[in-house]
């Protein structure tokens, strides 16, 4: 079905971050909007409040009837929902058009010209730093984020006239594979998800494999040293970069009184004196990325150096919730080895000679069996570290992996504990350190608030 015959749209799963993004772009365009999630939140009641028709039980005779003709509506669905979802296995017996998120963004890369950002980190944060300088210049962007970015308190941005959208380009069941970039970067190709991939070769193909859907005379900008070899197609051109070399690349790095400051070297012009408005060293590199598809969709530089420095960040990415001279307190989404060795060390280099303390709530099961060796290394980095039970999203128990196999190869002589989730309260109201910071992907984030209240009125 062809964007222009859809006249409503059904979504299976709507509460979720990146599928409310899109039920927004549909609102946006005028498009009726119905929906189911299993539970209300934040994100559902905003969208009904602009005008989305959602419910919360599985249960046919409350899909809105606008979103009954299968000529006319598109079903877009989560791999989350079960197959054996009745309202799913109604949209299927009926014969309407079902599409994941993925393929929706997809036929979007196909009308409009698509910036993604792909990686195993640095995803969320490079992409809404992209999508901030284009529609904070005259070039501005469609966008759909994989996170709360702070400048706009949404996960998404919507043009009408502008050609381009920004897209998280996400490697989890491939999805990525549906999208046809303009523009891409390729921010790490560091083994994830090995329960769908099973190898490190597969996850890498997969990345060899996302570099041939570059459009024609579009443009691939990859780190430095992946282990992953690109085959774009002819006509595509590739720059590299890091935060040292490459054809992107800064110089001239500063970083004290809580600013950084930088000059970038680019083969589209160079910049001078870019300040971070997120001052931590690991967005030097997601703030060279990002300005690269900046400069490729033509963002002038002062447009870039401006929206550099009002960058606000995304929400649970490197999150400030406390800053007071007695303590500070910071949540972040590390949930895979690198970025958490990445986010350990930027904390560190912050706040050297201070007592750091970090709670870590592993997520998945499968990723703790495949990386607990490396989760122990990185937070061996820290003095003081306190590790709470898996966060099991979408997975069932696997015999013999625990948070347990975390705990016991952290580096001998570090201060440790184990504790229930319940108890991170009691442990932080203990104090003992001058910074603390919650690390995981999971619902830590949930005692944010809690943390922050107690570290508000330390004495």
């Amino acid at each position: 079905m062809k964007i222009e015959e859809i006249k409503s749209v059904y979504f299976i799963g709507i509460g979720g971050i990146g599928m409310s993004a899109i039920a927004r772009y549909f609102l946006h365009q005028g498009i009726t909007i119905g929906g189911y999630d299993r539970t209300p939140s934040e994100l559902t009641r905003r969208l009904t409040e602009e005008g989305a028709l959602i419910h919360y039980e599985d249960n046919v005779e409350l899909i809105p009837q606008a979103c009954k003709d299968a000529s006319t509506t598109l079903v877009i669905f989560t791999p989350a929902i079960p197959q054996d979802h009745s309202e799913l296995c109604f949209f299927r017996r009926n014969g309407f058009e079902i599409e994941k998120r993925a393929q929706v963004l997809g036929t979007l890369t196909r009308s409009l010209k698509g910036l993604c950002v792909a990686g195993t980190h640095g995803k969320t944060t490079t992409s809404s730093m992209a999508a901030h300088m284009l529609h904070q210049s005259d070039v501005d962007c469609n966008a759909f984020l994989g996170g709360i970015t702070k400048n706009y308190g949404t996960n998404y941005i919507l043009s009408k006239n502008s050609p381009y959208v920004v897209i998280e380009a996400d490697e989890f069941d491939r999805s990525f594979h549906w999208l046809h970039p303009f523009a891409t970067v390729i921010t790490s190709t560091d083994a994830d998800h090995l329960d769908i991939y099973g190898t490190e070769e597969a996850y890498l193909e997969s990345f060899r494999h996302y570099t041939t859907l570059i459009q024609p005379g579009g443009f691939l900008v990859i780190h430095t040293g992946l282990k992953m070899q690109p085959a774009t197609p002819e006509g595509v051109t590739t720059y590299t970069y890091s935060r040292n070399e490459g054809d992107f690349h800064a110089e001239n790095v500063t970083i004290g009184n809580g600013e950084i400051r930088f000059d970038l070297v680019s083969p589209l012009g160079n910049i001078s004196d870019i300040s971070l408005g997120v001052p931590l060293s690991v967005n030097i590199e997601n703030g060279i990325a990002a300005i690269a598809l900046a400069q490729i969709a033509g963002v002038p530089a002062d447009d870039i150096r401006k929206a550099m420095a009002s960058f606000s960040g995304v929400d649970r990415r490197f999150d400030f919730h406390v800053r007071t001279p007695k303590v500070a307190y910071l949540s972040d989404y590390a949930h895979h080895p690198a970025e958490l060795r990445q986010s350990i060390l930027s904390v560190k280099q912050l706040y050297e000679g201070k007592h750091i303390k970090a709670i870590f709530q592993p997520h998945l099961y499968t990723r703790t069996r495949d990386f607990y060796s490396d989760f122990a290394d990185a937070l061996s980095l820290l003095d003081d570290v306190v590790i709470t039970d898996i966060y099991p999203a979408r997975e069932q128990p696997i015999p013999g992996v625990t948070a347990k196999l975390i705990f016991d190869n952290l580096r001998p002589g570090i201060k440790k504990q184990m504790c229930k989730k319940e108890d991170i309260p009691a442990i932080v109201r203990e104090g003992g350190f001058d910074v603390l910071v919650t690390l995981g992907a999971g619902d830590i984030d949930n005692y944010a608030a809690e943390i922050t209240n107690i570290l508000s009125n330390r004495k």
